[in-house]
């Protein structure tokens, strides 16, 4: 492993409708941060290409440099990064490009995704065995293809060894700014998360989806209003008859409607958005948990931490520990 105070060498791969976020997202993070670092501590940023030309058009029309041809690439690289792009989870990619890929996994210090790109990281066999994420509407499509891997089609990140892979687009920002802490610290990290206007360092266990965007799919205009309305009232009655009367609807008629559009009960969502709130406030904020449970509708801490133990499996003090931070320790 490269020593923490010397340059470390990234390589970025780019291919024709690669993404065009998924590469300026890392590319921005890692230069963001080399503008705050002294010079020795520095990343050497490389962007090479499966194609010899030294322009591409990326996934929605964007014409990029996309450097040299990965073949170039000789010497050790430290962290390789495979972004994703229109159609490259249906294509065969040549044979020599998977083994330039095997090649650098193996004494590269780590190799990671950006959404479909773990379709090449899965086909040059670097994720058999391991756990992996990629864009939640491709999820199915990635473990089906490839048995082998263990897909977890929820966190916005995953880690397994020296690999890593990240969800849609802009989670490939995430996952930078955590590589930047597990080289230089959260301190750096969060520098470079002010200095893009990121809003918060996401930990990788962050789901893909929040309930509050889930609930903008139900087709029921009433219903879709009402559900934004109890996101901004959570200490609101959230019985039956009070939100049938908000709805305007028979508490009969909004149980079944509620139910079928939701795939779930109001109670049961009334749960969710509580705890999606409260977890917001964990990893964003000071506050007490008497003060937390209030401010989301919960009568008490206790009640709260009953909720939060049955979704998430864990107790509220335990997810701010892990999750106020990224949860990779900077080598620095």
């Amino acid at each position: 492993m490269n020593s923490p105070a010397s340059n470390r060498r990234l390589v970025i791969l780019m291919y024709p409708r690669v993404r065009e976020l998924d590469v300026a997202g890392v590319t921005d993070v890692f230069s963001t941060a080399n503008a705050l670092l002294p010079e020795d501590r520095r990343y050497q940023i490389q962007h090479v290409s499966t194609q010899k030309e030294p322009a591409l058009d990326g996934m929605y029309g964007l014409g990029m440099r996309s450097g040299p041809h990965y073949s170039t690439v000789k010497s050790k690289v430290d962290t390789l990064i495979i972004p994703g792009g229109m159609g490259n989870e249906l294509t065969e990619p040549p044979a020599p490009l998977l083994t330039w890929m095997q090649k650098h996994a193996k004494t590269s210090r780590r190799v990671g995704s950006v959404c479909t790109g773990a379709w090449l990281l899965a086909q040059a066999g670097l994720l058999d065995g391991k756990r992996a994420t990629t864009h939640w509407a491709y999820a199915k499509q990635l473990a089906t293809t490839f048995p082998k891997v263990k897909v977890d089609p929820d966190p916005i990140w995953v880690k397994d060894g020296s690999i890593y892979s990240s969800a849609g687009a802009t989670s490939g920002i995430d996952l930078s700014l955590a590589l930047v802490e597990e080289d230089h610290g959260r301190k750096l990290a969060l520098e470079v998360a002010r200095m893009l206007v990121v809003f918060l360092c996401r930990p990788g266990n962050q789901a893909q989806f929040s309930v509050s965007l889930q609930e903008q799919t139900s087709e029921d205009r009433p219903l879709r209003d009402l559900q934004v309305w109890m996101l901004e009232h959570l200490t609101n009655d959230p019985s039956v008859p009070a939100l049938a009367a908000k709805a305007a609807m028979s508490e009969r008629n909004f149980q079944r409607v509620f139910t079928r559009e939701m795939g779930k009960s109001p109670a049961h969502y009334v749960e969710e958005i509580r705890i999606e709130a409260v977890r917001r406030k964990l990893e964003r904020s000071t506050q007490g948990m008497e003060e937390i449970a209030r401010a989301c509708g919960f009568g008490s801490a206790d009640v709260m931490g009953r909720c939060f133990m049955r979704q998430l499996k864990t107790t509220p003090a335990e997810y701010r520990a892990r999750f106020r931070s990224s949860g990779i320790r900077a080598t620095a």
